[in-house]
């Protein structure tokens, strides 16, 4: 299948659509996979596409938000590094779920987490509870979707930022008001400031206990989750 670039987003040309970051993880996922997700929200497989394109559109915006500072482009490109030879699309649920959940901590962090999961709730009339669930397992797939593209473009902090901005613009049609209301109380039109200390938003974020994990659970750097805590991209941080 022959693909050119637009701007940092691949372009079909047999089709003559762009290949998303979206296009990419249902590709993976596949019918069986989409099938699963239906069987853990409730629901029939539209549904769930529907609800996968949302969530994907979430954490690709909460990317793309925090990379508009310099910093945080430069500390995401460093995380993707330690992505690339991840494979969550066969990974078991409990790693998959605490990568996930330090993931959605640096992206949106924990409240705002549980604010994308009320707002997908609303737009999807599914338990939040449940979209909660889904949350930390499509964010290391985007992860490892934007890692190998990353790695395979030879892309630096800039042209990551660049293809967020560009996948920013290509969500799904009748998901652009969702995500721009979503995203905006999440991130109240902020910008990632350099340097300085990350003020959580939320108990979680300051017990650390936003993966979810209990005591003695160990995340997969081996860190008891109790030790993880949030800090936001741009600042130091070798465990982003």
């Amino acid at each position: 299948m022959a693909r050119s670039r637009s701007g940092n987003v691949f372009r079909d040309n047999d089709r003559g659509t762009v290949v998303t970051l979206n296009d990419e993880l249902l590709a993976q996922l596949g019918d069986s996979g989409l099938e699963q997700i239906a069987g853990m929200l409730g629901t029939d497989t539209t549904t769930a596409r529907n609800v996968v394109e949302a969530v994907s559109g979430t954490i690709v915006g909460g990317l793309a938000r925090n990379v508009e500072h310099p910093d945080g482009a430069d500390a995401l490109r460093g995380a993707l590094d330690d992505h690339v030879d991840a494979d969550p699309f066969n990974g078991d649920v409990a790693s998959l779920t605490r990568d996930g959940h330090s993931i959605l901590g640096h992206v949106l962090g924990g409240q705002g987490t549980e604010q994308a999961a009320a707002g997908l709730s609303q737009f999807a009339g599914i338990n939040s509870a449940t979209i909660m669930k889904l949350l930390p397992l499509i964010a290391p797939m985007i992860m490892s979707l934007l890692a190998d593209r990353a790695a395979s473009r030879n892309m630096d902090a800039g042209a990551v930022a660049d293809d967020l901005n560009n996948e920013r613009s290509a969500v799904p049609g009748g998901l652009e008001d969702l995500l721009g209301g979503l995203l905006g109380s999440i991130f109240g039109g902020a910008v990632p400031r350099q340097g300085g200390p990350y003020e959580p938003t939320g108990a979680s974020a300051r017990d650390g206990s936003q993966d979810g994990s209990q005591d003695g659970d160990r995340a997969p750097d081996g860190r008891r989750g109790s030790d993880q805590r949030e800090v936001a991209p741009g600042t130091s941080n070798p465990d982003w």
